[in-house]
């Protein structure tokens, strides 16, 4: 049974250009959260999706998946929330919560996980994104947002933020000094530099060309910054860092990043590039360095 008319913005072939477009959400159910959408966050993955580059796009599409917005209703077994808390809704919105992953709190590995647009929900209904009025979800896939944190401030966090920090908390008791390398400095890489820094790492910024470099060193903090691209810089650095955090969201050579890394250094890829990654397998395997994607 269809629920309120909304009204979100819509992309209707891969072209990019979005327009208005109205449409139902599901009927609330008792575990369910009504919430009107204040601030809606831009991914690159949005956009990958908007034009069809990653995964098969089903048009009409609304996007966005870091979404932040004010409660307006609650189902009857809802307990966490309340009308007028300001909350928070990521990159999924439902999984089986009956696997190893459900039970173990990675839903987001799920195999039956539901992405917050370009899916189909448990009960057939097509799931629509944040660039929308208002939202329904279920409790689960519902966080608070804190009193202390704007409600604009915490939206790029629900993807890009958790995306940095996801792989870097493994870092968070290490007892000796940290080196790390944040590949790509868009919206996953400068907050990359922002946690890496508040961890108390030493961060060297890796970019294509030098664009960026007053930001990553004077705006972000960040120790180094190294182009990529220039040959002499890269070789002074072998061997320096104990991690990157590759953020590219498109295609690129990863191969002279890889000699950055020490031995039994990661390399973490979260920019979801939509073309196969490539390097040289014999360097991997002889600099020992673990190839992380998730």
């Amino acid at each position: 049974m269809e629920g309120r008319k909304v009204t979100g913005w819509a992309a209707r072939d891969s072209s990019g250009v979005l327009s208005p477009y109205s449409y139902h959400l599901r009927k609330i159910g008792s575990e369910d959260v009504l919430f009107k959408v204040l601030y809606c966050g831009v991914d690159h993955t949005d956009l990958h999706q908007i034009r069809n580059e990653i995964h098969s796009t089903t048009y009409p599409l609304v996007p966005g998946h870091e979404v932040v917005g004010k409660v307006v209703e609650v189902g009857s077994e809802v307990k966490k929330f309340g009308v007028g808390d300001i909350v928070g809704v990521g990159c999924i919105v439902g999984s089986c919560g009956e696997c190893i992953c459900c039970k173990t709190n990675k839903e987001q590995y799920c195999a039956k996980m539901v992405f917050t647009y370009n899916a189909i929900y448990s009960d057939g209904s097509f799931t629509q994104g944040g660039f929308s009025s208002a939202m329904v979800v279920h409790q689960n896939y519902v966080v608070n947002i804190p009193d202390k944190l704007s409600p604009e401030q915490a939206a790029p966090l629900l993807c890009a933020g958790v995306t940095a920090y996801s792989p870097l908390k493994q870092f968070i008791n290490s007892e000796k000094p940290i080196k790390a390398g944040i590949l790509g400095l868009g919206g996953v890489g400068h907050l990359g530099v922002i946690i890496a820094k508040a961890m108390g790492h030493h961060v060297t910024v890796i970019s294509s060309s030098n664009k960026k470099r007053e930001e990553a060193l004077t705006d972000l903090g960040a120790d180094c910054f190294l182009v990529s691209s220039n040959s002499n810089e890269m070789e002074k650095s072998r061997n320096s860092l104990d991690y990157i955090l590759d953020t590219v969201p498109v295609t690129h050579q990863l191969q002279d990043c890889l000699n950055l890394l020490g031995v039994e250094g990661k390399i973490f890829v979260v920019g979801a590039a939509p073309e196969p990654l490539q390097f040289i397998a014999s360097d991997l395997i002889l600099g020992t360095w673990p190839f992380t994607y998730k």
